[in-house]
């Protein structure tokens, strides 16, 4: 699956399900264009995976909404929940390995200990 254009018009609708890489990213960001091929490969070799990208001079609104402050910044969503974020390019070992921990994560575990935050955070 090649990757899709994020904005954030269509944001909420692509993290809702299941795990969706992003990549915040520019035009005039060298390690953003070193990165590119990386993501894209991976993108196709995981088609159960959505991988978006979100050019942060175009979508600067969605960008100052998560505090992006270096690019490119990778972001991981399971089912809604933001599970990983990190500024930098990844090789591509690394990325496929955070993509095999992302499959493999435990939501239900990761809604309980959200919930235990909260209630924590309510008292």
């Amino acid at each position: 699956m090649a990757t899709i254009e994020v904005t954030k018009e269509n944001f909420t609708e692509t993290v809702k399900e299941g795990t969706v890489f992003l990549d915040f990213w520019a035009d005039w960001c060298g390690p953003c264009k070193q990165f590119a091929p990386t993501f894209e490969k991976a993108a196709e070799e995981n088609p159960n995976v959505t991988f978006g990208k979100i050019d942060t001079e175009d979508q600067q609104e969605l960008a100052a909404s998560f505090q992006i402050m270096s690019i490119p910044t990778l972001m991981v969503f399971r089912d809604g929940i933001k599970i990983f974020e990190q500024a930098g390019a990844l090789p591509s070992s690394a990325l496929n390995d955070l993509i095999g921990q992302a499959e493999k994560l435990d939501m239900d575990a990761v809604r309980a200990q959200i919930a235990e935050q909260q209630a924590a955070a309510e008292k």
